[in-house]
């Protein structure tokens, strides 16, 4: 993976030792990465399906831009970004008013300040969302939701969007909304792969508006075992008052796709290419 330059010696001594917890978690994160809303390991967009994704009917009423039409790069940048950015923007809005009320739950409480009934059913309600177990301490499950219960920058969900949906061309985006190539479970929940390998049951998920889809990757990223690593190397940079660095979160994306080291390189290559367009 390329170098990252940064100016702040204290953020590069923190990503110094962020890198430690990196490679120790990166091969538990390899294990479990099969299990995560990983993309499919080919974009359907062969000669051989062309003539059936023409005739595949949308799961949605949203009516998208024409990506595939548009021929010249920049303008295909600047639409793409423009028509994903707004949900991006709004539900990381949303993350950022609940992660205030927690950050002032605990300054309260670590005053001494008793827990009104509405502050505990919003932790109740909140730690069941984010899949902290109800059974720890008031000050450590705050502590663990404000792990959890926080943004991710916008120009890195940009440029994966960008990246898991060709652009906004793949069939998956196109029939069911699905930038972010996740995955689901269930039979008739989603879009079957034509290329499933035999004995597979996973759909990749359709979703109905694409502020759906950014929320469900949002809560995907937020939650999920696979991205822990992400999740402290946001959490060190937030103790240590820096900044979210796209660049630096990058790395705990690892499990996100089976290409590993070298799709957390093209994010991050993609990042500093589209940064004019953020």
């Amino acid at each position: 993976m390329a170098k990252i330059t940064l100016f702040n010696p204290n953020l590069n001594i923190l990503i110094n030792k962020v890198g430690c917890l990196l490679l120790i978690s990166l091969f538990i994160a390899a294990l479990i990465a099969p299990f995560t809303f990983l993309k499919p390991p080919h974009h359907e967009n062969s000669s051989k399906t062309k003539k059936h994704i023409l005739l595949e009917k949308p799961l949605h009423n949203v009516k998208l831009p024409m990506f595939s039409k548009i021929n010249d790069v920049k303008e295909k940048k600047r639409q793409f970004f423009a028509f994903i950015k707004p949900a991006i923007e709004k539900q990381n809005k949303k993350i950022m008013i609940n992660r205030k009320r927690l950050l002032a739950i605990k300054k309260r409480y670590a005053k001494g300040v008793a827990l009104t009934k509405i502050d505990k059913r919003f932790l109740t309600h909140i730690s069941q969302k984010y899949k902290i177990n109800s059974q720890l301490k008031t000050l450590a499950k705050v502590e663990q939701l404000l792990l959890s219960v926080d943004i991710v920058p916008v120009p890195l969900v940009l440029v994966q969007a960008a990246n898991e949906s060709a652009w906004g061309t793949s069939r998956f985006a196109k029939i069911g909304l699905n930038f972010f190539g996740m995955w689901c479970f269930e039979k008739g929940c989603g879009m079957v792969p034509k290329r499933r390998n035999k004995g597979a049951f996973h759909e990749v998920a359709a979703f109905s508006s694409v502020e759906e889809a950014v929320t469900k990757y949002l809560l995907n990223i937020n939650t999920h075992a696979a991205y822990d690593v992400f999740r402290d190397i946001r959490g060190k940079l937030r103790q240590n008052q820096q900044p979210l660095l796209s660049e630096v979160l990058a790395a705990g994306l690892l499990p996100y796709s089976e290409r590993g080291s070298e799709y957390v390189l093209e994010i991050t290559n993609m990042i500093r290419h589209n940064k004019q367009y953020f």
